[in-house]
């Protein structure tokens, strides 16, 4: 139909030997001819040890890209996964970090270029036509951005090959540079072995951290890898062996060009030659290769030239796709996400790409703002190591090519080390902090201020059905899908909300299938209804208002987690029929989902046939959990309309305990009770099971209300097993209660800990309440 909205979606034109082309290209750019030099002069010979370690905390997070790369082949790369993991804003920053990181490192590689070319115009004797050689550097600056932009333009497939043939150059020329440089070092081998083995860390430890951060910008082409993801052939297979394949290649000859500059040239009289190639700074590569290659300062600036195109041209394509994406996102203006209808490019961010990087190479003071930029990738592959933890967990699912070992011990240790390196980078430039953080300021205020009102307005419209009476401060969340559950949770959910004078919010969330577009799920509205009727025809018995709303979501969990953030709602009451049908889960897919870091104070409630309330028991095990179990109960009983409710807490200790056993049972009774207003009926009583114990003593009631667990800071729970099996087994409905996580302990079990299954439960806590 012509009104139905049309994926924008790009060619698939790149084989593996293409991207692994773009991902060398991207590292074996300017860096190493304008950084090589500054950086020996900062670690000394162990250049080679700072490039070695650059590598491997590159392939950390690498590991992180090819697992999320794999697993996502969409243009957007880094982007794109922290926005599916760590939510709008989060995502933002990580695309609006990436498109200025890589645009500036487009702007550096265009002002080498530049410089390198004013070098060759000036050794060839050709005429400056009165523009010196700065203005030479600006002429041949602006039009290698200029022909690179128009190249992306025409598409991948062109920009592909004219790449190939140029990181394939320059690897050559690296290749000669390394091979003549080692055959000057083997015909005087008693020389450079000493430039190794004596002072081999001048400046310790902070000097080859110094050169890491100084050169890690050199390392981010996997990145580049990631943002053409939508355009490669096979990605779940070619994505990752790109990936570590152009590591490979790139680690090993930035260690040999390292090793063959410091250990083959001669410095002059009273300097190391590390102290000479940092004083030749950008220059340190063709000065080492004058003195070991035939016609060596040419070859080697031909070679330079080779290395700022191939980098300029992958970098131009890595802002363009990154921002094409947040256009898509509607995270950029509409133009960003804009294709062209022959060549299938994103010829919008494109240009405005390389609008960005020719001004921000005429405009700023480059130095320090290619340190922002290295400051922004570090930022950024810190979001995507978090990601791909979250992602792990969250999208168990996910179909990926790559999965990344000793998980989470890989992420975490890659996070570490790019704190570090974050770190080192502000001893080297502080103006470069200041301008990243001042990109990132402003960043936020553009998102909050008008991208995040037009992301909300463009997405499909989740919500069908929304309607409110009267708003209260005291919210509880009611999901419902039948009308069993609408009519015991509804009733449940009332008498809580009328004993905190708040409201009931009747949520049922309607699960689109795959096959159907989000806002095609409106067929579901009318199936919703029903059950939201029940529910208020419950709280209208408890005169409680009700908050109705009906969802699209293709993930029930994440839409009862975003109702409740949205609503900023106290309390959620799950329906549980005892049993599951999904494997390797204990209550359901979404109910343990939420469970597992539940959002705000949760109430599962296994409901079974109902009874008129009059005594409710509450077995106690100490903690947080059985106290807000306690005063759950002492709710529930202060609104009935059966007359007066016996509220009853339980600890149950070993036949024969001590007498100090009793005393201590009598005093954790009294402390989950204390200041609930509801008078108690304290009883201790001896059994050898506490789950059989309590399910016999439950027989006398009507209904139990307990606590989960709780969970020690490291260990994932739901409910715990004793709560679970007293749930199943007891003949009367049980409510199990678990307070929301702290901050903490939400941060880990998004991140570290794996979901809770019903095999880890099952072998989990088995402590009883009088152990």
């Amino acid at each position: 139909m012509a009104d139905q909205p049309m994926d924008i979606t790009l060619s698939r034109d790149l084989g593996l030997f293409d991207v692994t082309m773009i991902g060398v290209g991207a590292m074996i750019g300017a860096g190493i001819f304008v950084l090589t030099g500054l950086a020996a002069g900062t670690a000394g010979p162990a250049l080679v040890l700072a490039f070695f370690l650059n590598g491997v905390v590159a392939a950390l997070t690498a590991m992180a890209y090819a697992e999320l790369g794999s697993g996502f082949p969409e243009a957007g790369g880094g982007y794109l996964w922290v926005k599916e993991a760590l939510g709008g804003m989060q995502g933002f920053l990580g695309g609006w970090m990436s498109w200025f990181a890589h645009a500036v490192a487009g702007s550096l590689y265009a002002l080498a270029f530049g410089s390198f070319a004013a070098e060759l115009w000036h050794m060839a004797n050709l005429p400056d036509f009165g523009l010196g050689t700065s203005g030479l550097r600006y002429g041949f600056m602006t039009l290698i951005i200029l022909a690179f932009t128009y190249l992306n333009y025409r598409g991948a497939s062109e920009t592909g090959t004219v790449g190939n043939i140029i990181t394939i150059t320059k690897v050559i020329i690296l290749g000669l540079f390394c091979a003549f440089g080692l055959v000057a070092m083997f015909r005087h081998p008693e020389g450079w072995t000493t430039r190794f083995t004596e002072g081999f860390m001048p400046e310790g430890w902070l000097g080859i951290f110094t050169a890491m951060g100084l050169t890690f910008i050199a390392f981010e082409g996997y990145e580049i890898i990631a943002q053409s993801g939508e355009e490669i052939k096979d990605p779940m297979r070619n994505l990752p062996r790109a990936t570590f394949i152009s590591i490979g290649v790139v680690v090993l000859i930035y260690m040999v060009v390292a090793f063959v500059a410091i250990g083959a040239i001669e410095a002059p009289a009273g300097l190391r030659t590390y102290q000479f190639l940092g004083q030749a700074g950008e220059t340190a590569i063709v000065e080492a290769a004058r003195q070991f290659m035939p016609y060596g300062a040419i070859i080697l600036l031909f070679s330079a030239l080779a290395s700022t195109m191939s980098a300029l041209n992958a970098t131009t394509y890595s802002s363009s796709r990154v921002s094409f994406a947040m256009g898509r996102d509607h995270n950029l203006p509409p133009i960003f996400s804009k294709i062209h209808s022959i060549r299938h490019t994103p010829f919008g961010a494109v240009l405005l790409s390389g609008a960005l990087i020719l001004s921000m190479a005429w405009a700023l003071p480059i130095e320090d703002v290619a340190a922002a930029a290295d400051l922004m990738f570090l930022f950024l592959f810190i979001q995507v190591n978090v990601s791909v933890m979250r992602l792990r967990l969250r999208r168990p699912d996910l179909e990926r090519g790559f999965i990344t070992p000793l998980f989470p011990f890989i992420p975490i240790l890659a996070i570490v080390l790019m704190v570090i390196l974050a770190g080192f980078l502000y001893f080297y430039s502080p103006i470069g902090w200041y301008v990243g953080l001042a990109w990132i300021v402003a960043g936020m205020l553009l998102y909050y201020g008008h991208f995040s009102n037009v992301e909300r307005l463009e997405k499909p419209k989740e919500i069908l059905l929304e309607e409110v009476l009267v708003s209260k401060d005291y919210s509880v969340v009611v999901p419902v899908a039948t009308q069993e559950q609408a009519r015991i949770l509804g009733l449940i959910g009332s008498v809580l909300a009328k004993d905190r004078d708040g409201e009931v919010l009747a949520l049922h969330v309607a699960r689109v299938p795959p096959q159907l577009e989000l806002g095609e799920g409106r067929v579901f509205l009318k199936a919703g209804r029903p059950v939201l009727e029940t529910v208020i025809e419950q709280a209208k018995q408890w005169d409680v208002p009700v908050h109705t709303m009906i969802r699209l979501s293709r993930d029930v969990a994440k839409a009862v987690r975003r109702t409740v953030e949205e609503n900023a709602s106290d309390l959620i009451v799950l329906g549980w029929p005892g049993y599951t049908n999904t494997a390797g889960r204990i209550f359901g897919s979404v109910i343990d989902d939420i469970v597992d870091n539940p959002p705000t104070d949760i109430a599962v409630v296994r409901y079974r046939e109902f009874r008129p309330l009059k005594s409710i028991l509450v077995p106690v095990a100490g903690g947080s959990n059985s106290r807000r179990a306690a005063r759950m109960a002492a709710s529930m009983a202060r609104r009935s309309q059966n007359g007066p409710v016996n509220v009853t807490a339980l600890r149950v200790i070993r036949p024969g305990a001590s007498e100090r056993d009793r005393i201590r049972a009598r005093q954790d009774l009294a402390q989950s009770v204390q200041d609930i207003p509801w008078e108690f009926d304290l009883q201790v009583v001896e059994g050898n099971d506490v789950v059989e114990t309590t399910v016999r003593e439950a027989k006398k009631h009507n209904l139990i209300a307990i606590g989960a667990a709780d969970e020690p800071l490291f260990r994932n729970l739901l409910v715990g097993s004793i709560p679970e099996q007293i749930a199943r087994r007891a003949e009367v409905t049980t409510v199990m209660v678990k307070r929301r996580h702290g901050r903490i302990k939400s941060m880990l079990r998004e991140t570290v800990l794996q979901p809770t299954t019903g095999e880890r439960v099952t072998r989990g806590d088995r402590r009883t309440p009088a152990d």
